[in-house]
């Protein structure tokens, strides 16, 4: 069967990334069959430029509605209110989109190289229970490179999702709740399906990784969203030592934890299905049993057994 491939973008202030990206997208050695930009409100004339693009780019769609960027009341994290999610859900639907094979989320401020989307569509093509894949990101600064941490190979960033169209049926599509990134690869694994990251497929962030403020935030919206997806007490504390070591050192595993801790006081509504949690925490117990037997060996040799 041909592979048709459709990318959905929501984008809100990117008029100092979106050409590079857009120029990024025409270069692919493999051609996206529709690109849908989801324009969130932006006020900085990135839906300007888009338009400007759309008239060269056959394969660019811009997409804006009256309820893009309408949030009642105002929010300072639209992470945390699931912005993405629901603009990539109004591109979906402006499209026939069961009408393609697979369907991607790339982040408006991440440029893809060349053969970005080649390579990936073949692994789908090769594999095929892999129903969610995609490549990581890195931040250039001089001549090095700040990798995006990725904890498992399990794991696939936000930024770079690709589903299989039976994989995305499957799960539900996207939902529009914190922790959406978590629950989509949960569910497809629940399902069947393998969600794999391959670490070579190098995309660039344009968009600097925050600045302490908002790396704090982040910490506390990961600790959220550990809550939201039942991850249990002992395990984030864990997560929050390793954290610690992070920049700002000691306050970004403070952050983790109080964002875990903040949502269970004030009952944020968690995963329902109980399914979910009992599969998420059969695979961090096998995650944990994995570590040990890795350094187990490790350990007997230093003691010389």
């Amino acid at each position: 069967m041909e592979q048709r491939l459709l990318v959905i973008s929501p984008v809100r202030n990117e008029a100092a990334h979106i050409e590079v990206v857009a120029r990024a997208m025409a270069a692919q050695t493999r051609p996206v069959d529709r690109w849908v930009v989801v324009d969130d409100g932006s006020d900085d004339g990135t839906a300007e430029i888009l338009r400007g693009l759309a008239s060269e780019l056959p394969f660019l769609r811009l997409h804006t509605d009256p309820g893009c960027g309408a949030e009642e009341p105002p929010v300072k994290d639209r992470l945390a209110a699931a912005a993405a999610p629901r603009a990539f859900n109004r591109g979906l639907h402006s499209v026939d989109w069961q009408s393609f094979t697979h369907v991607a989320k790339l982040d408006g401020d991440t440029e893809l190289p060349p053969n970005y989307f080649e390579e990936l569509l073949g692994r789908f093509g090769a594999t095929p229970l892999l129903g969610l894949a995609g490549g990581t990101r890195c931040e250039l600064e001089g001549d090095r490179r700040r990798m995006e941490i990725v904890p498992t190979r399990h794991h696939v960033p936000g930024a770079l999702k690709c589903y299989s169209l039976q994989c995305f049926v499957a799960i539900g599509g996207m939902v529009e709740r914190l922790g959406w990134d978590t629950i989509d690869e949960v569910t497809a694994r629940m399902r069947g399906f393998e969600t794999r990251t391959f670490p070579e497929l190098v995309a660039v962030h344009h968009r600097m990784w925050g600045s302490a403020d908002g790396i704090l935030r982040g910490r506390a919206r990961h600790g959220r969203c550990a809550y939201i997806v039942h991850y249990p007490l002992p395990w984030v504390a864990l997560r929050a030592l390793k954290t610690s070591r992070m920049r700002p050192w000691g306050l970004s595993g403070m952050a983790y934890l109080g964002g875990y801790l903040g949502a269970g006081l004030r009952s944020v509504p968690r995963v329902e299905d109980p399914a979910f949690r009992t599969f998420i925490r059969g695979e961090l117990r096998s995650r944990a049993r994995t570590a040990v037997n890795v350094r187990r060996p490790g350990m007997l040799a230093r003691h010389g057994a």
